[in-house]
């Protein structure tokens, strides 16, 4: 009688092709979430180019970096995306620390993943923060378009500049608010003053032509799903929503590094004899911070 021979795939073995079933069930998640932000990210390419000629600029919109005056152009992104990147960085030595079991260096690795985590949000949340209060102000006309404060010379003005007047006003608005009254009015009596587009082509309106749409115009201050100071509203919302659910993931790979820092603490990997769950958790960390690179690609550098 012919001897039977099984495989591990036959006998519903763990191990198929060698891979260990926790990482393999990770990689299958992994490739389902790329394929959600895939989808979200090509929605904004649709959307961005649609609207190229208005569409916000990022040097324009994310200006702001904390203890620095005056406009810093991605400034503080460039900082955020780094200090992810040097904290997968920390991640790889912290899964080759565990593949050697050596338990204190696997946890000092993974507390400057988490630090670099924690300032990531952090970053973001303040980032958010600026974008949604806003910078320099503008005004929504009655077809929905958003348009900026500009002199003849095409420089851009705050609010604050355009009702206080050059000399007493602020290149930013500091968190001042002002009524549609007082910016129209003050729009209307400076001959020097005409609205600009805020897109690329920054293409100004004639003195004529500002006037004229200056009726039953409108005062925007900041962004939020309904009105968006920097330009088209759909760049508001797909910054909150992309940016968001990137950060949803970041904040719940820190929970989960935290997590993984307890039980190897604990020693709970030393008696399994085995570091596995740390790569795991690796493999996430990587994933969001891959993910940054295209959304930063997206929404700063295009």
């Amino acid at each position: 009688m012919a001897k039977i021979t099984t495989s591990a795939w036959s006998i519903g073995g763990n191990q198929p092709m060698n891979a260990e079933y926790g990482k393999m069930m990770m990689w299958f998640f992994l490739m389902s979430d790329a394929l959600t932000f895939s989808g979200f990210l090509t929605a904004y390419a649709f959307v961005r180019f649609r609207f190229e000629a208005q569409w916000p600029v990022a040097e324009d919109v994310f200006t702001h970096f904390p203890g620095l005056q005056g406009d810093q152009p991605l400034l503080y992104v460039a900082f955020m995306t780094f200090v992810l990147i040097m904290s997968s960085v920390t991640m790889v030595l912290a899964v080759n620390a565990g593949h050697q079991l050596k338990k204190n260096l696997t946890a000092w690795w993974m507390v400057a993943t988490i630090i670099g985590g924690i300032i990531f949000v952090g970053s973001q949340a303040w980032e958010w923060y600026h974008f949604i209060i806003g910078d320099k102000g503008a005004i929504e006309l009655s077809t929905s378009e958003v348009y900026k404060v500009a002199n003849k010379e095409g420089e851009v003005l705050s609010l604050s500049q355009v009702v206080h007047g050059m000399q007493d006003g602020h290149s930013a608005n500091h968190e001042e608010k002002f009524s549609d009254n007082e910016v129209l009015t003050s729009i209307k009596s400076n001959d020097e003053l005409v609205l600009q587009a805020p897109g690329k082509d920054h293409l100004p309106m004639t003195r004529k032509e500002t006037l004229k749409a200056l009726k039953n115009a409108h005062v925007v201050q900041g962004a939020n799903m309904y009105h968006n100071e920097y330009g088209k509203q759909q760049f508001a919302n797909f910054f909150f929503f992309i940016t968001g659910f990137h950060g949803f993931h970041v904040f719940s790979g820190v929970v989960l590094n935290v997590l993984v820092f307890y039980n190897v603490m604990l020693g709970t990997y030393d008696r399994r004899k085995t570091y596995g769950m740390v790569e795991k958790v690796g493999l996430y960390w990587h994933f969001v911070d891959l993910v940054w690179v295209f959304v930063f690609t997206f929404f700063y550098l295009v």
